[in-house]
């Protein structure tokens, strides 16, 4: 937020800073989606005080003060010192004056409640995320309801609507720059609460190609408007968890707006650390990308490395153009892939500048039919289920879908879970399943903690040396010794699902070696609904060609049409995005799907045909 002589709340410095001690045990040296999960375990972890929303009314009369007049204070989207009888442009108000009436102040959700997804209080009403400190800042009542749920949308001069949209304000009429301010709320509320705030729901504008969630005009906002004092005032309040409204984490993208760059590219921001140095020269691009051992689900893809004149960081691995996934070597596993079917892999380098190359040049791999795992060899056994919730509700649930019923203890095909606790490097504990102990072809078994007291009537077996574990605990399946799934990385500690249900996503079904937190959905702590079941969605090759068309697909129209054969009834269509959120929904469909809303990029078209659930991959152009 920068400021005129008029308005001028507080001293910006732009030499550098001191890093905060509070970023010790982050490793800054990652960059890409490492980085922005790095951030976001620090802000989850170190978030120790859940406010209520009443308690937000005290923090904004400390954290937004007028310096320069401590009984006021300031308001988001304001620029005018009171003087022209608008009260909606005001950018100071008396500190007292707050309620819903005419005049008065209220608490405005830079992320609205509404466009999250689910909302914000679709959980509790009193504490995160609804009542994050973060996202809310004082404004004026009557501008608050003229932005409402509007997305953010690039514009000029003050603050205002843009048709549809709402634009922040920036200086060049004179007033403040809001732009960097929303940006950086935005960037932590995603890091902060996942797809639930998603930086795609609340702005409109291009898409990044590192993370598609992420909006560009966000990048370009918190590089073109400098972090305020009022900024830094905030993130310095609410880290003191010994304030009595502090929440104890801090805004990473506040302390430092490079992060941002090192994590999503585009013009680089402010570097307040000046640890990321002004290296300007691309790394060179990745050479000689292959493929190898293609499974139903997955594809193994390889590289040459790249060379800087500083030192390569990492590699992004694009699927179909779509980003996918960083990596610090030269190879990757993808995974969740559709049986049957041709993709597109290519790669880029970047620097610990944010300086990347040009994508190579593509190369194509074709995952094998899905064979079922037939004669129940378990090829399609993986951990399905991970509950990791208050004391000891703590429990795993193992999915079958090898096409066959699967002995856990079968003399030659012996299955086992292991734990390594705390970072450790080795296995810690070995869990052997009980003799008899059995999975039906699409069934799941679970294990549970002694003590668990949630989802009673699932569980068929206990054993606390493993159901024990914490969320920073890697826990392994393994198959006659060998690992076939894995939740963590072993000998990494950091944690990765704290308080959390994750349940593997539909698409996926095969196990992963690497852990990947992209093939799981998470919920809150002690969820359990799915506990017990677990659907997975398979392609059915035959029958996908015998009975039906897509057409046209690729498509850059408004619709796309299902045809038919025999009368074959579907009774419901549903559309998944690549990052597995679900954006069309419908039953008893007709056989032409409205597609218009649908950005470009590649989509999972997903129909329900009797007992049968297919697959088919939809691009739109």
């Amino acid at each position: 937020m920068k400021k005129t002589l008029l308005f001028l709340i507080g001293l910006i410095s732009f030499s550098a800073i001191a890093q905060q001690s509070y970023y010790n045990d982050v490793n800054l040296t990652l960059t890409g989606t490492q980085l922005r999960d790095a951030l976001a375990t620090k802000v989850i972890n170190t978030h120790s005080n859940s406010l209520s929303y009443s308690e937000i009314w005290d923090a904004i009369m400390v954290t937004d003060i007028d310096p320069n007049n401590t009984s006021n204070v300031t308001l988001l989207y304001g620029w005018e010192n009171g003087s022209d009888g608008d009260v909606t442009n005001d950018l100071y108000r008396g500190i007292n004056d707050n309620g819903g009436n005419v005049g008065d102040w209220n608490r405005e959700h830079t992320f609205p409640n509404s466009l999250a997804s689910p909302d914000l209080d679709a959980n509790t009403t009193n504490g995160p995320p609804y009542s994050d400190a973060h996202n809310l800042r004082p404004t004026d009542v009557q501008r608050n309801g003229q932005r409402g749920s509007r997305l953010f949308s690039a514009g000029s001069g003050n603050s205002g609507t843009v048709g549809a949209f709402w634009y922040p304000g920036d200086a060049t009429q004179g007033g403040p720059d809001w732009r960097g301010d929303v940006a950086r709320i935005v960037m932590y509320m995603y890091i902060r609460y996942g797809n639930q705030c998603a930086p795609n729901l609340v702005a409109n504008g291009t898409t990044n190609a590192i993370d598609s969630n992420m909006i560009n005009l966000l990048l370009d906002w918190n590089a073109a408007d400098p972090v305020s004092a009022l900024e830094d005032a905030r993130n310095t309040y609410h880290e003191d968890i010994f304030n009595a409204t502090a929440q104890g984490n801090r805004n990473p993208f506040i302390d430092n707006p490079r992060l941002a760059t090192q994590i999503w590219g585009g013009t680089p921001a402010e570097d307040r650390w000046g640890i990321f140095g002004t290296d300007t020269e691309d790394p060179t691009v990745p050479m000689n990308v292959m493929v190898s051992n293609e499974t139903s689900s997955s594809i193994n893809v390889s590289w040459t490395a790249s060379t800087d004149n500083i030192g390569v960081t990492g590699y992004d691995v694009f699927v179909d153009g779509t980003f996918d996934q960083t990596v610090a070597g030269t190879t990757a596993t993808v995974s969740g892939l559709l049986a049957s079917t041709t993709y597109t892999f290519t790669v880029l380098a970047k620097d610990a500048q944010g300086n990347t190359s040009a994508q190579s040049t593509g190369v194509d791999g074709t995952t094998l039919a899905n064979g079922g795992g037939g004669g129940g060899n378990g090829s399609n056994l993986y951990i399905s289920e991970y509950m990791e919730g208050s004391s000891f509700n703590k429990a795993l649930e193992i999915a079958n879908y090898s096409g066959a019923t699967v002995d856990l203890n079968e003399v030659g095909n012996v299955y086992t879970l292991k734990i390594s606790t705390n970072g450790n490097a080795t296995w810690n504990s070995t869990y052997t399943f009980p003799m008899g102990a059995m999975i039906t072809d699409g069934d799941v078994y679970v294990i549970g903690n002694t003590g668990l007291a949630v989802c009673t009537g699932v569980v068929d077996d206990s054993n606390d040396a493993i159901t024990g574990f914490n969320g920073n605990d890697a826990i392994g399946l393994f198959k006659n010794d060998v690992l076939i799934d894995i939740l963590g990385t072993l000998g990494d500690g950091t944690t990765y699902a704290s308080n959390t249900t994750l349940v593997r996503k539909p698409s996926i079904d095969t196990g992963n070696t690497i852990f990947t937190i992209g093939e799981w959905d998470a919920s809150a702590s002690n969820t359990c609904d799915n506990l017990g079941m677990h659907t997975q969605t398979l392609s059915v090759e035959t029958f996908e060609a015998d009975a039906f068309q897509v057409y046209p697909n690729p498509t850059n129209g408004n619709s796309v049409y299902i045809n038919t054969k025999n009368n074959v009834e579907i009774s419901s269509v549903r559309i998944y995005d690549i990052t597995g959120k679900q954006v069309i929904n419908q039953t008893n469909p007709s056989n032409e799907i409205n597609v218009q809303g649908l950005q470009q990029g590649m989509y999972i078209l997903q129909l329900k045909i009797g007992n049968q659930t297919i697959n088919k991959k939809l691009i739109k152009q």
